[in-house]
């Protein structure tokens, strides 16, 4: 059995729906893997709507993505700025011309081509809202994959749909030239946002009619590794929307989603975001820096984790290990 060891430096946060604190997020678990003695970079690919620097305080940006997009500058690298936060470099959107939200294939290429070139220990894609192949593309090229979402019934709708949209634009390319796996995946010309077949199906059906492929599909969903947080807690029952979105992934898709933590909510976050202060500075000893904080580590731990190949009997394992993690974790909370 080989095992694959990469070490994670991209991690990507996503969630389809805005106004849930991606960019928050993103920001506070760079400030928290700064206090763990790391180098980070944040990049702000919400293409046509940032706001990173805003948050980090940050007014008046001399450069931005749009400059590496536009081909002003060279080198991605040279479009990081610094910030108020030592050990924390920032790659500022680009909203100022027209295109900005939706750039060509050869601009989404040379941005993929160069991300993971830059000079930090981690770097953190904050994406903007919404399913584009663009921002999918982004998150199916990070290797660590955060998905983001409060306890609301639209936002764990949108949650889930995003991870499935990743999950079939990633398949839909893996899969191009295979024609049974595009007709399962595209039946009758449906739209897949809307009609996405449930994958255990088409696992069954390969199983004894092609055991290569299902074992070349098995692998792919096994590699597709998607950690949930969900963000705004404001009492027990919110800790659930994790594991709905947990249950039908697993159910439908066959991917085994891991919850990595929760933040409450809390007041004072949008008090630091008014008052341009990097939250959590403004506030370094409240619960939701804690759990920043242990969400870090979690972040730290998984990016070095040994990565096992796809095999039936490592699969289950780790389902169950999931499970009892999230029932313990279940247990944990508020104690």
């Amino acid at each position: 059995m080989l095992i694959e060891f990469r070490k994670k430096k991209l991690w990507c946060i996503g969630g389809g729906k805005g106004g849930i604190g991606k960019s928050i997020f993103t920001l506070g678990l760079g400030i928290s893997l700064t206090r763990l003695g790391k180098k980070v970079i944040l990049v702000d690919c919400d293409l046509g709507g940032a706001n990173l620097h805003t948050l980090m305080g940050v007014r008046y940006p001399t450069i931005s993505l749009e400059h590496f997009l536009l081909r002003k500058v060279n080198r991605l690298e040279d479009t990081v700025i610094p910030t108020p936060v030592e050990g924390i470099g920032l790659i500022c959107g680009a909203d100022d011309f027209l295109g900005a939200a939706n750039p060509t294939y050869a601009q989404k290429m040379r941005l993929l081509c160069q991300i993971e070139d830059l000079p930090a220990e981690f770097v953190l894609l904050d994406l903007g809202a919404g399913t584009s192949f663009n921002l999918l593309d982004i998150f199916n090229f990070s290797p660590g994959k955060i998905v983001l979402f409060t306890s609301q019934a639209t936002s764990i709708q949108n949650a889930y749909g995003f991870i499935k949209s990743a999950l079939h634009r990633k398949l839909s390319r893996e899969f191009a030239k295979d024609r049974e796996v595009l007709q399962y995946l595209f039946p009758d010309g449906q739209d897949p946002a809307a009609n996405f077949p449930p994958l255990r199906d088409l696992l069954t059906r390969l199983k004894g009619a092609d055991p290569e492929q299902h074992a070349r599909l098995s692998q792919v969903l096994w590699d597709f590794r998607v950690f949930l947080v969900v963000n705004m807690v404001k009492n027990r029952t919110d800790l659930k929307a994790p594991e709905v979105i947990q249950s039908v992934c697993a159910d439908f898709l066959k991917v085994h989603t891991e919850i990595m933590g929760h933040l409450e909510y809390d007041p004072a976050v949008e008090a630091a975001v008014n008052q341009m202060l990097p939250f959590p500075l403004a506030k370094k000893r409240s619960r939701v820096a804690a759990t920043l904080q242990d969400i870090a580590h979690k972040v730290q731990k998984a990016s070095r984790l040994l990565r096992f190949p796809w095999e039936p009997e490592v699969e289950k394992a780790a389902a169950a290990l999931m499970a009892e993690r999230a029932r313990r974790q279940s247990y944990a909370v508020y104690s």
